[in-house]
């Protein structure tokens, strides 16, 4: 990976505040506690009304769980919901927007039980909330067969159905498109605009899966990886951030269908090889070729770019600020 300069995080925070956010609404997010999902959720509780859905499988009668009373200091509203059961006593109808990225990730031997939650529940869910101005609902790139050019940028419209990876859940790409299939009944069956996101390699905090490299280059740990080269689109979760308002407004009947990745392509050498610099040690990249895996995972921005404009964050920036969080080191300061 190219070193590259950072920019100073006041001139990325006045282009955040001139673009357009979401306020004034009432919205749900679903899996609430995810990596992905709790992030997105308290940006958008700074000016809206938000629910947090989630299982919250930890409270007990009468208490909160430690989770739900963060999240409540955050602004976000929690609420136990069970998406697979189809229990919703306690959420509302009435929301504006609704970012469904609740999903069980499961092994194959449990894939009747993921079908039952991510696919039949998303419909579920949206049946509830069918009078929302508009819902996103997360899928994955893992939906796309593989193909055998590590370099190949997926397109929405390759082809869909590939087995398992060594990098995602081996119940991933039948119940993601499950979760599709049904979310696009939705948007046809209740008039209903709805956004399916395919989401890349998700970057910029310190459960993802760069800062899981990170991690693994300073315990001296080894890193499988299925292909030597690897190639992502990874997105930061600040891009995520600026860009729900346009995929929103996007939402369509039938549903519209888009990657939700960066605009550059790294591979997870190239951030292993930048981890080993930055720390002085060496990280242990190991491949192990899963048969029938694509050896690539990097999806085509084109059709995002048209909708949400070019990513604000450069990935240099994104793995040095993500360093910096998982080894305590303070950034370097600009002269004034």
């Amino acid at each position: 990976m190219p070193r590259m300069e950072r920019r100073a995080d006041d001139e990325l925070a006045l282009e955040r505040k001139a673009m357009h956010v979401i306020s004034g609404e009432k919205i749900l997010v679903t899996g609430v506690t995810g990596m992905v999902a709790r992030p997105l959720a308290e940006f958008l509780a700074a000016e809206n009304e938000v629910w947090g859905g989630a299982r919250f499988s930890g409270s007990t009668a009468g208490a909160e769980s430690s989770v739900e009373e963060d999240l409540r200091a955050s602004g976000i509203r929690p609420v136990s919901i069970d998406v697979g059961a189809g229990r919703f006593d306690d959420l509302p109808d009435d929301f504006t927007y609704v970012l469904h990225l609740a999903w069980m990730r499961a092994d194959i031997a449990h894939l009747s039980e993921a079908l039952r939650t991510n696919a039949e529940g998303t419909g579920l869910l949206l049946q509830h909330c069918r009078r929302a101005k508009a819902s996103l609902v997360m899928s994955s790139t893992a939906v796309y067969s593989a193909n055998p050019d590590p370099w190949h940028l997926f397109t929405e419209d390759d082809p869909l159905g590939q087995g398992p990876t060594g990098q995602t859940a081996q119940s991933s790409p039948a119940s993601k498109l499950g979760t599709e299939v049904v979310a696009r009944f939705c948007a046809r069956a209740f008039d209903m605009p709805v956004t399916i996101a395919r989401l890349n390699t998700f970057s910029g905090t310190t459960s993802s899966f760069p800062a899981m490299h990170i991690r693994a280059v300073l315990n001296d740990a080894a890193i499988p990886a299925p292909n030597d080269p690897n190639p992502h689109s990874p997105i930061d979760v600040e891009d995520m951030k600026i860009q729900l308002e346009s995929l929103l407004d996007a939402a369509s009947t039938p549903a519209l269908i888009t990657n939700w990745c960066g605009d550059e392509v790294v591979t997870s050498q190239d951030w292993v090889r930048e981890a080993s610099r930055l720390s002085g040690k060496q990280g242990q990249l190991l491949v192990s070729p899963v048969p029938g895996s694509p050896p690539g995972a990097a999806g085509d921005p084109t059709l995002r770019r048209s909708i949400t404009g070019p990513c604000q964050v450069k990935f240099a920036d994104s793995f040095a600020r993500l360093y910096e969080q998982l080894t305590d080191v303070q950034p370097t300061k600009t002269a004034d």
